[in-house]
């Protein structure tokens, strides 16, 4: 057997058109994944809403764990010594008053580490009692190595001073939202700025709603996280809402496709760059949880890493799955757009119809045995015909 014969053997069984065939993380990467995120919006209308509800259920009837610092009351910080732990200074306060503190929390590392109780406001006879009482039991040494009673510090924050903080924390995020919105309204075209200040508020209700739920202290850290995610969900808005304005330029002079669908497309577009850059920012979160709170007993910083972590996420979501289709239902429903969408989708159906009764009549013909008549004039060849090889020439 020749060795043109074993070729021609070996590949004749291979197919000749095999189109390549893409994974799903490929599609995703690449942007081609055809994700219907506008045409399943009722879907994502839907799981927004449930998590709205139950956010606004937490905070209505749950409410939140305010700090310290916002309601006042008194702080006690315990020296660490040995291989003592949060559960046996509970117990000693407990034993002392008769009720268990708001919090007890180990913070620093090391010859810095201590124990931070808090409670409610306390009296001197109770703030002298739970300090014997602690001294009795852990005998804590003070900066210069001895023991002391006295290493027990003791301070008590005012209510009035905890309203100053909550005021002060209030009026901070009810500027920034302003400000927010004032950017919005100007870098966008009216209906996307109102889709980005939507999905701002989702991110803020659902974020606190969470944190309500989880039962984590309010504190000025959480606060100060809480803005910082404000300005994250604004940056991913920005990106997508960028991709849509350059997928729909110019789309009213155009029959092919509707304003939904060219945001569609730059939805799928801006995914894998939205889960990037959420995988990127909550990385840094993660450890921070991992070796501040958890190896080196930094307490105080699970606030802030709670509420950035909760909100990158959701805020990854609202831009992608809240707000590209909350400003295509509100693109679709008044003005150009809408009739732009009723125009492409009518024709659409017209030349669906036309090809329906262009197969009917082949059928017919067939059932028949009559040939279908041929077109004649300037109308266009049948598709499938084969050229006659005959030019006409123009008569003068």
């Amino acid at each position: 057997m020749s060795n043109h014969s074993v070729l021609d053997q070996g590949t004749v069984d291979e197919p000749i058109d095999a189109a390549p065939r893409h994974s799903f993380f490929e599609r995703l990467y690449t942007g081609t994944g055809g994700f219907q995120i506008v045409g399943k919006r009722r879907l994502y209308y839907g799981l927004s809403l449930a998590l709205l509800l139950i956010a606004l259920a937490s905070i209505v009837f749950r409410g939140f764990t305010l700090g310290i610092d916002f309601e006042g009351g008194t702080r006690i910080q315990l020296p660490a010594t040995g291989d003592m732990s949060a559960s046996q200074v509970e117990d000693v306060y407990n034993q002392a008053l008769g009720h268990d503190p708001v919090t007890v929390q180990k913070v620093g590392s090391g010859g810095s580490a201590s124990f931070e109780i808090r409670s409610d406001t306390l009296d001197a006879t109770q703030q002298d009692k739970v300090q014997a009482a602690l001294f009795d039991t852990f005998h804590p040494k003070d900066s210069a190595g001895a023991v002391s009673r006295n290493a027990i510090s003791i301070a008590e924050i005012s209510e009035t001073w905890g309203g100053q903080i909550t005021q002060k924390a209030l009026i901070a995020l009810v500027v920034f939202v302003v400000l927010t919105m004032i950017y919005i309204a100007i870098r966008f075209e009216r209906d996307m700025s109102i889709a980005s200040i939507a999905s701002l508020f989702f991110n803020l209700i659902v974020t606190a709603g969470i944190y309500s739920i989880v039962g984590f202290e309010v504190t000025p850290a959480a606060v100060i996280g809480l803005l910082t995610v404000l300005g994250y969900v604004l940056y991913d808005n920005v990106v997508v809402f960028d991709k849509v304005e350059e997928n729909t330029r110019g789309v009213l002079h155009l029959t092919r496709r509707t304003y939904g669908e060219q945001a569609n497309l730059a939805a799928n577009q801006t995914l894998m760059r939205s889960i990037n850059t959420t995988i990127i920012g909550i990385l840094p979160i993660i450890g921070m949880l991992v070796v501040a709170v958890w190896l080196l007993g930094v307490g105080t910083l699970k606030d802030l890493a709670l509420v950035q972590l909760v909100g990158m996420v959701v805020g990854a979501y609202s831009s992608i799955f809240f707000a590209v289709p909350l400003l295509v239902s509100i693109k679709e429903r008044f003005g150009p757009y809408a009739a732009h969408t009723r125009k492409v989708l009518a024709k659409r159906a017209n030349a669906g119809s036309a090809r329906v009764g262009d197969a009917a009549a082949e059928r017919a013909s067939a059932a028949s045995g009559m040939p279908r008549p041929r077109q004649t004039g300037s109308a266009a060849p049948r598709p499938g015909a084969r050229p006659s090889g005959k030019r006409h020439k123009r008569r003068h």
